[in-house]
């Protein structure tokens, strides 16, 4: 491959902040931006200086400078615009989830194997900087054995348009999967998972889900571990949190309860009222090329005038945007596969849809389809060999 690669970007609500990302990237081109309304579509293009926009996706699939898509739709577009440019030949990084059922994935993953094309999940959580600093910490044995694992996503969605109203809270659960699995190298084997309480009855119509709250159980893979994990979308009192625990032999580390507030370090074998510590987190800038490690902050500007674009969220999701960006196109470049790959995101995914699954059944234990786990792919190609 090229030194430099092309992405058009699709969508441009969050997405729109990966656009100076990209332009400052040294392997990147920001080539080309696609939105359905043209005048959003222009001002965030004269904002940028990007001359290549597209109303029509069909429109980027056919043009042959384009090497990859970021897709940042809406959840229900994801797994067909990703099925679509895998079919043109695209590499395809894609917002979260990967799908909303677990054929769509299988699809993605079967393409990706076909073609040989790459296919990245942009999960956020496991590259804002509170999972990079536990990941440090991990791979230092400052954590210990680690014995348990939790994390959450919060939020009401009470008002939010088109497909969300009454939205299964387990068919968006990536955030809370993704950093339980990623930070053991594990991959999900079977989900056990319990709704609690009822949304109203004005929701329940539409995706036939009653749940007010999901928790599930992960049973990791060749672990003795498991993960619990809890999510809510609407008749829930709750501000928006996206959390992540970890509990080890000699450290453990809880995400703050409020946001805005530093998490917590507890030490094992200290006196009781020194267990505890509230901890910074450090800026994990260093590990991006110099020319994106300013986007690690909170905000997306245009460099080229410094002043921050109204039109913009601004969030940078813990400061991960320059991180997935990265991996991405150093995945790209370097040739191997981005992390998490098509596999790793659909079994992240599918935990969620499999969790539902178990839900509807009173909790019942629910298998992984074979083609998320990665594990099993590679004792596939084993056997094959040896044959």
């Amino acid at each position: 491959m090229a030194n430099k690669v092309n992405v058009a970007i699709i969508g441009l609500g969050f997405g729109a902040e990966f656009i100076p990302i990209y332009q400052r990237h040294p392997n990147a081109g920001m080539y080309a931006i696609c939105q359905r309304n043209a005048e959003k579509l222009n001002q965030i293009g004269n904002a940028f200086g990007v001359e290549k926009r597209y109303e029509r996706y069909e429109d980027v699939l056919k043009d042959p400078n384009v090497n990859f898509v970021h897709i940042n739709t809406p959840i229900p577009d994801h797994a067909p615009m990703a099925i679509a440019a895998l079919k043109a030949g695209k590499h395809v990084m894609s917002t979260v989830p990967m799908a909303t059922t677990i054929a769509e994935c299988k699809v993605i993953v079967d393409l990706v194997k076909k073609t040989g094309l790459k296919y990245m999940m942009a999960e956020t959580v496991v590259y804002s900087r509170e999972f990079l600093y536990l990941k440090e910490l991990n791979e230092k044995g400052e954590l210990g054995k680690i014995q348990f694992l939790q994390a959450s996503h919060q939020q009401d969605m009470d008002g939010w348009p088109n497909y969300w109203p009454g939205l299964p809270p387990m068919h968006y659960a990536t955030h809370c999967v993704g950093p339980c699995l990623a930070l053991v190298k594990g991959e999900a084997e079977y989900v056990s998972c319990f709704g609690s309480g009822n949304i109203r009855k004005e929701l329940i119509s539409k995706y036939r889900s009653p749940y007010a709250v999901e928790t599930c159980h992960i049973k990791i893979a060749n672990s003795d571990l498991t993960a619990r994990i809890y999510r809510s979308l609407f008749d829930t009192a709750r501000q928006y949190r996206e959390s992540f625990d970890v509990y080890g032999t000699k450290k453990a580390f809880e995400w703050p309860l409020v946001e805005g507030e530093e998490p917590v370090i507890h030490t094992a074998k200290q006196p009781e009222p020194q267990i505890p510590q509230r901890v910074k987190v450090p800026d994990y800038a260093h590990l991006l090329p110099p020319e994106i490690q300013e986007f690690t902050a909170k905000g997306v500007y245009d460099m080229k005038e410094n002043v921050h674009l109204s039109f913009l969220q601004g969030s940078g999701h813990g400061g991960s945007h320059p991180h997935l960006a990265h991996e991405f196109v150093s995945a790209l470049a370097d040739g191997r596969d981005p992390f998490p790959n098509a596999v790793q995101s659909a079994n992240w995914t599918c935990v969620g849809l499999c969790a539902h699954q178990s839900a509807l059944k009173g909790g019942a234990l629910v298998k992984l389809p074979e083609f998320t786990r990665l594990a099993k792919a590679k004792k596939g190609k084993a056997r094959a060999r040896k044959k």
